[in-house]
């Protein structure tokens, strides 16, 4: 039998995100350039542009594909999760403009007045 629970007894969905620590751990291991990177993925059958790899190093990737998960743990001699580390992201009001807040009233006060046309007498 399956059991599903009320709603209001269900957790709330966590907003995760992660951080990606390649970049750091190639500096542990000497690697200093992402072409240092290239020729060891080739070797272990992970065929990337200079460009990929580039991008594979100095930002934080979307996707990932598990062959070149296990290339890179191998390669850095380390484990998926010294790689990836899970964080749980806070999220922030944007601001938008709309509420009346201190802000607003500063923006209001500088705004420029509508022209009035009076006749000299």
């Amino acid at each position: 039998m399956i059991s599903r629970k009320a709603p209001e007894t269900m957790a709330r969905p966590r907003n995760l995100g992660y951080q990606w620590h390649l970049r750091t751990l190639m500096a542990a291991r000497g690697m200093f350039s992402t072409t240092d990177l290239a020729p060891l993925l080739a070797e272990r059958n992970v065929v990337l542009s200079a460009a990929q790899v580039y991008r594979l190093v100095v930002q934080t990737p979307e996707r990932l594909s598990l062959r070149t998960l296990v290339a890179l743990c191998d390669i850095l001699d380390c484990t998926p999760a010294d790689l990836i580390e899970p964080v749980a992201q806070t999220s922030t009001a944007r601001a938008t403009g709309t509420d009346d807040t201190a802000v607003s009233a500063a923006v209001r006060e500088r705004r420029p007045r509508r022209a009035e046309i009076r006749r000299v007498q």
